[in-house]
């Protein structure tokens, strides 16, 4: 792509855990000519491996991967902040000419990175005084006030954190908190692909995931961390296999349960997140299982980017697969 050429839309790639994202991130982007943008969450933290399903570098097959590795396992991961980096690095990938290809299943971080989606302002003096009145008037004053500055928010919300929140912003903004409540609206082109397999056969691939992450040395990783902090860390410290298997080095429990409780959590994971992509209209739905998936994937996105940008821009209904029956 030509430099001032119209630039390809984003590519994402979505859906439940243990569909085999990363991997057609790695073969879309060999076939596309474009580089993977990390939108997994835990794959943030340095050193949290063999229980996020990180990709290897010899699995990556020289794609550069973006946002892997930025978080030490005591950081907080921060949405606003992914939005910033994710986007900064969808610009440096096209502006060599590049797809950006986006993969993960972190709902929220994907919306962020893609969608129109605003985050409000914080300001720790404004929310103290807000949470002072709360507590020696009661939150019906506030809401009260509330309902004045922000009747739509007021309507939503009734406990006292999310009305001290709302009337927090309208005093740091001006606005209502309701005006930040995002729309399906794409920032810039984009197309998402999601990935979905057969119920049985999907947990069948969680379970033998898990067993093979408990081989690979899942325990070992999750002892090296805990001397690093990793308990201090709010995100890492809970997230699913990190979270059982400290109880293993605290002794609470033997590894093989730990293992059949990490089985279970990803099982009740995958079905959140699910639920969360199949909401979103604009995902084109794939069969994880397809032999010819990367075929399947390559003709959704040259159908999409060869659509106006402005009907791609307003996240326009996602056509059905020209490959399926």
């Amino acid at each position: 792509m030509g430099h001032g050429a119209a630039r390809h839309p984003i590519v994402a790639i979505v859906g439940p855990t243990g569909t085999g994202k990363s991997d057609l991130a790695v073969e879309l982007a060999l076939r596309l000519g474009g580089e993977v943008v990390n939108g997994d969450a835990l794959q943030f933290y340095r050193g949290m491996d063999i229980g996020t399903a990180k990709l290897d570098p010899a699995a990556r097959r020289g794609v550069p991967h973006h946002l892997l590795d930025t978080l030490d396992v005591t950081e907080e991961a921060s949405v606003a902040a992914f939005q910033a980096a994710a986007r900064a690095a969808f610009d440096d990938i096209q502006g060599r000419g590049l797809v950006p290809i986006l993969v993960g299943g972190s709902g929220l971080y994907v919306r962020a990175a893609l969608d129109v989606l605003e985050f409000p302002p914080t300001d720790a003096a404004v929310r103290s005084r807000l949470e002072a009145e709360a507590d020696a008037g009661g939150v019906g004053p506030l809401l009260e006030r509330l309902r004045a500055v922000d009747p739509a928010s007021a309507a939503r919300v009734s406990d006292a954190r999310r009305v001290v929140r709302a009337l927090e912003v309208h005093e740091l903004t001006g606005r209502p908190f309701s005006s930040f409540m995002p729309d399906r609206r794409y920032a810039r082109p984009a197309i998402q692909l999601g990935l979905d397999l057969d119920r049985a056969v999907l947990h069948e691939r969680l379970r033998a995931r898990v067993r093979a992450m408990s081989g690979a040395g899942l325990l070992e990783e999750v002892a090296a961390l805990d001397t690093r902090g990793l308990r201090r860390g709010r995100t890492a410290s809970r997230a699913i296999g990190y979270a059982q298997f400290l109880a293993v080095v605290d002794g609470g429990c033997t590894a093989e349960e730990a293992a059949e409780q990490t089985v279970v959590a990803t099982r009740q994971f995958a079905r959140r997140q699910l639920t969360w992509f199949r909401a979103d209209h604009r995902v084109h739905w794939l069969d994880a299982a397809s032999p010819d998936l990367a075929d399947r994937a390559l003709r959704i996105v040259a159908a999409a980017a060869a659509e106006t940008p402005a009907a791609a821009a307003r996240g326009a209904a996602a056509p059905p697969d020209p490959a399926r029956p």
